[in-house]
């Protein structure tokens, strides 16, 4: 498996070697100890989610108080999705930059996003499936989210799905009612880059 640190520092694109004959393709999608290796401590999983969304669907942008945060594994088994990862620590040197991978059924990556990330994607054909590890349960009173389309963030989210026709955005009530990066940070939401660090320092041990 290869491994390539994106352009938010933590966040990880994964890319599977694949086996495949004319009985169909065989891959590890997840291996603990080459995560291990790159992150410096082991993954720990607690849940296992999996959502199905049309074309254009748009969810996120997602992330939990820190700690504990939650780091999530997310590959694409059916369809194609771009996948996106958000800085959102307060006082990191790339606060409000983001970066994305394209995760589908034919490359079959995975992005790794740590704590404190922001997370979010946009389904580009009919029933793509993600499927994602996540290192701590859900708990609806430490998430948050912020508006994925924040012109301050200013993602680049493609307008054309998979086969070429143009894409309609589809946001969730919760999603499009969510505040900006800059309203997310005066009302405290966001996490500070140093309680990132500290906790993070603490898995490391």
């Amino acid at each position: 498996m290869q491994v390539r640190e994106l352009a938010v520092p933590g966040a990880l694109e994964l890319t599977p070697r694949l086996f495949g004959d004319d009985r169909g393709v065989f891959l590890e999608w997840f291996r603990g100890a080459d995560l291990a290796e790159a992150l410096g401590h082991r993954f720990e999983l607690a849940q296992a989610n999996l959502s199905v969304s049309s074309a254009g669907v748009l969810r996120g942008i997602h992330f939990a108080d820190v700690p504990p945060g939650q780091a999530k594994y997310v590959t694409c088994p059916k369809g194609a999705v771009l996948d996106v990862v958000v800085d959102i620590r307060v006082g990191s040197p790339t606060f409000g930059q983001w970066d994305s991978v394209l995760l589908d059924d034919v490359d079959r990556r995975a992005i790794y996003l740590p704590e404190g990330m922001g997370h979010a994607f946009l389904s580009l054909e009919d029933g793509s499936t993600v499927a994602y590890l996540c290192s701590a349960p859900y708990a609806p009173g430490r998430e948050h989210g912020i508006h994925p389309l924040d012109a301050e963030i200013g993602i680049a989210w493609p307008t054309e799905g998979r086969d070429g026709r143009p894409l309609t955005h589809l946001l969730s009530l919760k999603d499009a009612e969510a505040p900006t990066l800059t309203e997310a940070q005066a009302q405290g939401l966001l996490p500070e880059a140093q309680d990132v660090a500290a906790f993070l320092a603490s898995l490391d041990g």
